[in-house]
């Protein structure tokens, strides 16, 4: 799999998220084949304005866009041939981001977990505009977040318990 992270607006402020990691773990979830290919990008809130006026017909900011690719492979369909399977482009805006921490009370880690996990959603086909839908999406996001953050503490724990020779290097 493989992910590409654009940071045009906001390096000292996303720099150190494992983004490239946090989707690798969405995409395996979701069962994506090997060949994926997605790309997030942290911009402004003046490009995301830009975006969103352009391609939603709405002129304001907004937390995040996705923009898919290739379609999402049919339950039945193989991709074993194909080169590369573009998932698509996630563009997340920075500041909006870190003013929804203030709103939700997240830490900005938390925020741009959430608007990832999302955006991912919906380059896999999810939706949220009928109620039945967001109910499905937001379970969904929920059980991500919920299985991300265990998996993240896993590892945690790992490196705290190394051995000491480990840790120290072989003596």
């Amino acid at each position: 799999m493989q992910v590409n992270v654009l940071i045009e607006h906001g390096e000292e402020l996303v720099g150190g998220f494992p983004i490239e990691e946090l989707c690798t773990f969405v995409m395996k979830k979701m069962n994506l084949p090997e060949c994926t290919d997605v790309t997030v990008t942290f911009v402004s809130n003046e490009r995301i304005h830009e975006l969103n006026r352009e391609y939603r017909g709405i002129d304001r900011p907004t937390d995040v866009l996705s923009f898919e690719c290739d379609n999402v492979p049919f339950e039945d369909e193989v991709l074993d041939d194909v080169e590369e399977f573009e998932l698509g482009d996630t563009i997340i805006a920075t500041d909006v981001a870190l003013a929804q921490t203030e709103e939700y009370g997240t830490t900005l880690e938390e925020e741009v977990t959430i608007l990832t996990i999302h955006s991912l959603l919906h380059l896999c086909g999810y939706d949220h505009i009928e109620d039945d839908d967001y109910e499905i999406m937001h379970a969904l996001e929920e059980k991500l977040m919920r299985e991300w953050n265990e998996s993240r503490a896993r590892r945690v724990k790992a490196i705290l318990f190394l051995p000491r020779s480990v840790v120290r290097g072989a003596e």
